[in-house]
């Protein structure tokens, strides 16, 4: 980003007066007004060159490079705090908020029983990570590679798998009531035994792949798992 830097030059020039006269200064004054005063003799009065800055201020063209200047600073300020953490981009809840888990290689990482409501592992290689039990409510694995992890347990409610590889995972008794699972994901091999998929948007041969193997019934809504897949 770069500063507006702003500064003004004037002269005003002297007024000629029969018996004497202002001193004259070729070089133009920044900030400064040399202004003849009335008095027993005649003086040179020199002006604040950074007087108060008010709406009301005598001198607005001053001010405006004074407030321009000040308002470029603080931008540049605010956009070096956010730059200076990239994590900052990415951080979700949860005791990993401070971690960058978006596009990372996170494979066989244990995130048992951990709260991490709406973290970012969005294109994240994450194969046999651990979420078992995990509350991972609105979390992102947009794109990501989640082959055989365990989320068994796991709370993925509104949770986001479009794209994601779900291949080999272990889903028993996951509850993922209103997730998205848009575009190629795929569950092929996977355990979904008492897995709640209620609203769960699937492709027509996900679904059917899906009943194929689904049983049990989720301990945590009471829902069965065919139900919930509208199997036939």
């Amino acid at each position: 980003m770069a500063l507006l830097n702003v500064s003004f030059a004037f002269k005003v020039p002297p007024k000629l007066h029969s018996s004497s006269s202002l001193s004259r200064d070729p070089t133009p004054q920044v900030g400064t007004l040399r202004l003849p005063v009335r008095s027993h003799r005649q003086s040179t009065t020199r002006y604040d060159a950074h007087p108060k800055c008010t709406l009301d201020s005598p001198s607005p063209i001053v001010c405006l490079g004074e407030w321009v200047s000040k308002a470029s600073l603080l931008g540049v300020l605010s956009a070096s705090l956010f730059l200076a953490d990239p994590a900052l981009a990415f951080k979700g809840g949860g005791p990993y908020g401070q971690e960058v888990t978006r596009g990372q290689d996170l494979t066989g990482k244990d995130f048992s029983g951990k709260t991490l409501i709406k973290q970012d592992f969005k294109t994240s290689i994450l194969r046999q990570a651990n979420f078992k039990g995990a509350k991972l409510l609105g979390a992102s694995f947009f794109d990501a590679d989640l082959t055989g992890a365990d989320l068994s347990d796991a709370d993925l409610r509104g949770a986001d798998f479009s794209l994601a590889n779900v291949a080999k995972v272990n889903l028993s008794n996951a509850n993922l009531e209103g997730a998205l699972a848009t575009g190629n994901t795929s569950f092929k091999g996977s355990n979904i035994a008492g897995a709640d998929f209620t609203d769960v948007p699937l492709r027509d041969d996900q679904r059917e792949y899906l009943c194929k193997v689904a049983d049990g019934v989720n301990p945590t809504t009471g829902n069965a798992t065919r139900e919930t897949l509208l199997c036939n």
